[in-house]
C-alpha cells in the first residue's frame, strides 16, 4: 500500500483538470475508482451512483482497507456516453456522519412524489446507542442534487448497502444488511419506518451475505445479493410473490471473480426494452482489490422468469460512434495467440490500456457505428520497436480490409491513412497484425 499516496495524487490531478470521459466500456468511468453502482432510469437517462473508492493515507482511512468519503453521480442517455455530475454528498457535510471516518460506503437513489432521496450509510458521530453503521437520507429536487442531508439517520435502522424498492401500489420498502438481511416497509415521507424490521431468513445461512438489491418483474419479486458461498462474493438471488417473502433461493447471477476480487456489489435495471446488471471490478487497481471500478453487461431472463447468469466482458455495452477513439483493448474477442491487453502505464493505470499485437495475433471490438455518413480515414495510435503493419477489417478477421497501417518504428505517433472501402451502418473492427514485426495500439478512430 505504499502506492497508495500516489494512486491519490493522481486522482486529484485528475479530477483538478476536469476529466470527466465517455466510456462504452468496462470499466464504464475510468476518472476514478468507483464501486456498488445502483442505476436508476429518471426521465429517460440512466443515473448511476456508486460508492467511491480512494487510496487511504496517513489520516485517510484504515490502511490496506475500504475508504470512501463521498459520493459521486454519473449519467447517460445511451449507456456509452456518461457524464460525472460531481460530488452530491460528501462525509463532512452530514450533520450525524463522523468526519474522519472514510466510511461513506454503498448508496442507493429513487424518485418519488417530485423528490429524489438518497440513502447511504456511515460511521455516526454518537455511539452512545451501539456501535455500527447507520443509514441516513438526503434529499434533493434534481437527481443531480444538491442534496440536503437530514440531521440524523433512520431511526431503528443499524448496518450497511441500503436499497429502496417502491411497489406498484406505491408503498416503498427499506433493505440492508448487517450480517443478514433485513426489510421493512418505509412510511410515505420515505424518512421513517413504518414498521418493525424484518428479517429475511430463508436465505443461505452460511457465509456472508450482503448488499440486497429488489425489483419486481412480471409479478415476482426478486431479491439479489452477493454471497461469499466460498472465498470471494458471487451475485445470487431468490424469488418470492411478496415484496418481504418468503423468499426462494433460485441460483447465481454471476459467478465469483476469476481474479480474485473479494466484493461485488450490483443492480439491476431495465433500460430501452432491455434489461443490464450494474457491479464492480478491480480493473484499475488488479493488485488491491479495495479499490474498484463500476461495469455493465446485459442481463436476460428464461421464459420461466430465471435470471441467465451473466459472464462478465470488457466491451460492455452500447455503440461506440466510429468517429470517437475506439478502445480496441476492452474487446469482443482476442486471437487465442498473439494478442495480449497491458496497461499503458503502470505508475497510472487511470490512463488505460494498450492491446500488444505479435504475429498471429488480432482484436475485434463489436458495436462501432459508421453511420451514414463515409469517413475518409482511419487514424491509429501505436508504436513498434521496429516498425510494423496493421490492417483494419470489418466484421471478423477475414473480413474487407477497410485500412492497411504502416507504423513507423518508435514511440507512440497518430498514424493517418485514407480508407480504402467503407460499409455503413454497425459492424465489428478487427484490427490484425500483418507481417512478423510487432505494434502496441492505444485506440483507432475514423475521421
Amino acid at each position: 500500500m505504499m502506492r497508495s499516496i500516489t494512486f491519490y495524487g493522481l486522482l486529484v490531478a485528475l479530477v483538478v483538470t476536469g476529466l470527466r470521459p465517455a466510456q462504452a466500456q468496462n470499466p464504464f468511468v475510468t476518472s476514478q475508482f468507483t464501486a456498488d453502482p445502483t442505476a436508476r432510469v429518471f426521465g429517460g437517462r440512466v443515473y448511476v451512483y456508486p460508492s467511491h473508492d480512494i487510496p487511504c493515507g496517513p489520516g485517510r482511512g484504515r490502511i490496506g482497507w475500504f475508504c470512501m468519503e463521498d459520493y459521486h453521480v454519473f449519467s447517460s442517455a445511451n449507456l456509452t456516453d456518461w457524464t460525472d455530475h460531481g460530488v452530491i454528498v460528501t462525509q463532512n457535510k452530514v450533520p450525524w456522519v463522523q468526519p474522519d471516518s472514510y466510511n461513506m460506503w454503498a448508496p442507493d437513489c429513487v424518485a418519488r412524489n417530485g423528490k429524489y432521496y438518497f440513502y447511504f450509510p456511515s460511521t455516526p458521530r454518537d455511539t452512545t446507542g451501539g456501535k455500527g453503521f447507520r443509514i441516513g437520507v438526503a434529499v434533493a429536487d434534481q437527481p443531480t442534487g444538491p442534496f440536503v442531508p437530514q440531521p440524523a439517520p433512520i431511526a431503528g435502522v443499524r448496518g450497511i448497502d441500503p436499497n429502496v424498492f417502491i411497489d406498484r401500489d406505491g408503498q416503498a420498502y427499506l433493505y440492508w444488511s448487517q450480517g443478514n438481511i433485513y426489510g421493512a416497509k418505509l412510511k410515505a415521507n420515505m424518512l421513517e419506518l413504518a414498521a418493525e424490521p424484518k428479517t429475511l431468513g430463508e436465505l443461505p445461512t452460511q457465509g456472508l451475505k450482503e448488499g440486497p438489491y429488489v425489483f419486481e418483474r412480471s409479478g415476482t419479486y426478486y431479491l439479489t445479493y452477493p454471497h461469499v458461498a466460498n472465498k470471494t462474493e458471487r451475485l445470487e438471488y431468490a424469488t418470492s410473490t411478496s415484496p418481504l417473502g418468503p423468499f426462494t433461493v433460485k441460483g447465481v447471477v454471476m459467478d465469483e471473480s476469476p481474479t480474485g476480487c473479494w466484493t461485488n456489489h450490483h443492480s439491476i435495471t431495465q433500460f430501452q426494452n432491455q434489461w443490464y446488471l450494474f457491479y464492480h471490478h478491480n480493473d484499475l487497481s488488479p493488485k488491491f482489490d479495495k479499490n474498484r471500478s463500476i461495469r455493465i453487461d446485459s442481463l436476460t431472463f428464461g421464459p420461466d422468469g430465471t435470471i441467465k447468469k451473466v459472464r462478465p466482458t470488457l466491451r460492455g455495452v452500447g455503440l461506440t460512434n466510429a468517429r470517437q477513439k475506439i478502445q480496441l483493448d476492452r474487446y469482443s474477442r482476442l486471437s487465442p495467440r498473439g494478442a495480449t491487453i497491458a496497461f499503458l502505464d503502470t505508475a497510472n493505470p487511470f490512463r488505460g490500456w494498450q492491446t500488444r499485437l505479435t504475429p498471429g495475433g488480432w482484436v475485434q471490438y463489436n458495436g462501432v457505428d459508421f453511420g451514414p455518413r463515409p469517413p475518409r480515414t482511419a487514424v491509429l495510435r501505436a508504436a513498434a520497436v521496429t516498425g510494423g503493419t496493421v490492417q483494419l477489417r470489418l466484421d471478423n478477421a477475414q473480413g474487407p480490409v477497410l485500412a492497411t497501417v504502416a507504423v513507423p518504428k518508435g514511440g507512440w505517433q497518430e498514424i493517418k491513412v485514407p480508407l480504402a472501402t467503407y460499409r455503413p451502418g454497425t459492424h465489428a473492427l478487427v484490427a490484425a497484425l500483418s507481417g512478423s514485426a510487432g505494434v502496441e495500439i492505444d485506440w483507432v478512430s475514423f475521421e
